[in-house]
């Protein structure tokens, strides 16, 4: 038996402008949305191709649904073939980043959603 990892779920306080930080900024696609009454979510992902994918969740409704759930911020390491580029880009972009980083295992660097939610890139070609 196998287990792979299909579904991310990030729970923020605003979910139209955490989904256009995704979208517009991050560059994601819009893969799935569901609006069922309280229980809305958006599925973002890098391409429409990929196995993994973000569900972003309204952490309110989660919280009431769910209240043992841990709500804080999933640690999430994005790859990347061309991370100065990409640095650039967000930079140019207005995202907050850190500091590009050369590591053992390569170049890294962190950036914020529009919640000060942080996630991490690495180079991997």
């Amino acid at each position: 038996m196998t287990l792979s990892l299909g579904q991310i779920m990030l729970y923020v306080n605003d979910q139209q402008t955490s989904l256009q930080f995704w979208i517009e900024k991050i560059g994601f696609k819009l893969i799935a949305e569901n609006d069922e009454g309280d229980f809305k979510w958006y599925e973002v992902a890098s391409s429409e191709q990929t196995e993994t994918t973000i569900v972003l969740q309204d952490k309110q409704t989660v919280a009431k649904m769910s209240p043992e759930l841990n709500l804080g911020t999933p640690s999430l390491m994005f790859y990347t073939n061309d991370i100065e580029k990409l640095y650039q880009t967000y930079k140019n972009k207005e995202i907050t980043v850190g500091e590009l980083v050369e590591m053992p295992f390569g170049k890294v660097f962190n950036f914020a959603d529009n919640e000060d939610n942080y996630f991490a890139v690495m180079e991997k070609n």
